[in-house]
């Protein structure tokens, strides 16, 4: 993998989300970008912390398993990320290995990590926002309810709220989605909002993104 490009692209990215963060009155520093390392060798991931990136997102627990191993021995530590859908057969293994989880999707699912869990693990809700039959996480309507259980499970610290939006042409179609998970973050007086990715990361941050999930603008297209 291309040092020189993934740092390039990096600063690229970069430079967009200070120009969005501004926009909308905010700090560039408020913005983690987690950058999304799915179906990329381990080389990619060392060349991106080489770059500057310290935080790392993979979709698939057995993935990401191999490539923490990999780093690990050689010393390289960055903070991983769970951003996929997780399902509770692989729960045991997640909690060992990523530092946060952002997908929460149910309350079955938290029961699971907070049984498994050793430590406390820092861990975001999915909310489906959009109401979309395809995508997973909490309704709108069953989020208070579900922060207030997940809160007293022992081993969990809710630290925010996660979406996916819905594949537009126009990222600003997806600004209302953004803007209500923004709301439904300050009315729980939670701290992170985990939206945005490659195609709509501008749009999440002017409407409050604390942590943009980006593969694509920096690693390129998936070969």
């Amino acid at each position: 993998m291309d040092i020189a490009r993934i740092s390039q692209n990096l600063q690229d990215v970069e430079w967009r989300i200070a120009q969005a963060a501004r926009r909308a009155g905010r700090s560039p520093e408020e913005i983690t970008i987690v950058a999304v390392t799915k179906g990329l060798a381990a080389q990619a991931i060392e060349a991106a912390l080489e770059a500057g990136i310290r935080h790392i997102g993979e979709n698939r627990v057995q993935e990401a398993g191999g490539k923490i191993a990999h780093l690990s021995a050689s010393g390289l530590r960055p903070t991983w990320h769970m951003v996929g859908h997780l399902q509770r057969n692989k729960v045991k293994t997640a909690v060992e290995i990523f530092d946060i989880i952002h997908s929460i999707d149910s309350l079955r699912l938290a029961q699971a990590l907070s049984s498994h869990a050793q430590n406390t693990i820092p861990v975001l809700l999915q909310v489906n926002v959009s109401g979309e039959g395809t995508k997973s996480g909490f309704s709108i309507a069953g989020l208070p309810e579900a922060v207030a259980e997940i809160t007293c499970l022992p081993n969990l610290a809710v630290k925010g709220l996660m979406t996916i939006a819905p594949l537009v042409s126009d990222p600003e179609e997806v600004r209302p989605i953004f803007r209500k998970l923004r709301e439904l973050r300050d009315s729980l007086g939670l701290e992170h909002l985990s939206m945005g990715m490659t195609d709509d990361f501008e749009v999440a941050v002017e409407e409050g993104a604390t942590m943009v999930r980006i593969g694509r603008a920096i690693f390129g297209e998936r070969r």
